[in-house]
């Protein structure tokens, strides 16, 4: 049997079949090794594609159920700041005496103050969470300082510059001495402007307890997502 062996290797090696050590085709085991054990490497790939796309799906959907991009919220805080805006244009559209364009200065004054706070919480609160770049104290100071510019500071700025311009362009108050046009202006409006301190206080309130709401999802998110991974 081991002539036959070696005749039967010879007479390969001599058809150009490499032949291993036991006197069997290199090929045939190699076929054989493949088809009955498939190769590490795309065993791997084969496995991990389906964990990668199963962890994907999850975070998205933690996304999707837990809220937290923190969407409402952030509605809402822009919201409060268009109320805002349209206090601030009722104030200083009495002091200045201003009845012309109302449509234009209302849209303007409802509009940009919640597009920026909307903005500003992204960039400056959301963002930066989901980075780790931010303590739940600096989440609250971040939130709380954006009701406050961009909810009252920024809409009470607008709205003095705008209708104090068209109190000049329709002559609706007397022009004040130049160069002291911004004090003469905010002596008019001293009365009315402290009914601002009403939105400044609803837009505190809301930025802390925004920014508590936001870190305590994202925490939640990030602790279920650590578990289910």
């Amino acid at each position: 049997m081991a002539a036959l062996g070696r005749e039967a290797g010879a007479d390969l090696r001599d058809a150009g079949v490499p032949v291993g050590a036991g006197g069997a085709p290199k090929d045939i085991k190699m076929a054989t090794y493949t088809h009955g054990q498939p190769s590490p490497s795309l065993g791997d790939a084969k496995l991990r594609r389906p964990m990668v796309i199963e962890i994907i799906e999850k975070k998205f959907e933690y996304l999707r159920k837990e809220k937290t991009l923190n969407i409402d919220g952030t509605v809402f805080l822009g919201t409060t700041s268009g109320f805002s805006g349209i206090l601030a244009n009722v104030i200083f559209r009495r002091c200045f005496k201003v009845k012309h364009d109302a449509l234009k200065t209302y849209a303007s004054l409802t509009t940009l103050p919640f597009l920026s706070t909307v903005v500003a919480y992204k960039l400056f609160v959301t963002d930066a969470l989901y980075s780790g770049n931010i303590s739940e104290e600096n989440c609250v100071l971040r939130s709380s300082l954006i009701g406050i510019v961009c909810g009252v500071l920024y809409p009470s700025a607008l709205a003095f510059s705008k209708n104090g311009r068209l109190a000049v362009k329709y002559h609706t108050v007397p022009l004040p001495p130049k160069g002291r046009v911004l004090l003469s202006w905010l002596l008019l409006c001293q009365t009315e402007i402290k009914a601002m301190v009403i939105p400044l206080l609803f837009q505190t309130v809301f930025g802390i307890l925004n920014g508590l709401r936001h870190y305590a999802i994202f925490e939640s998110t990030l602790e279920k997502t650590v578990h289910e991974g």
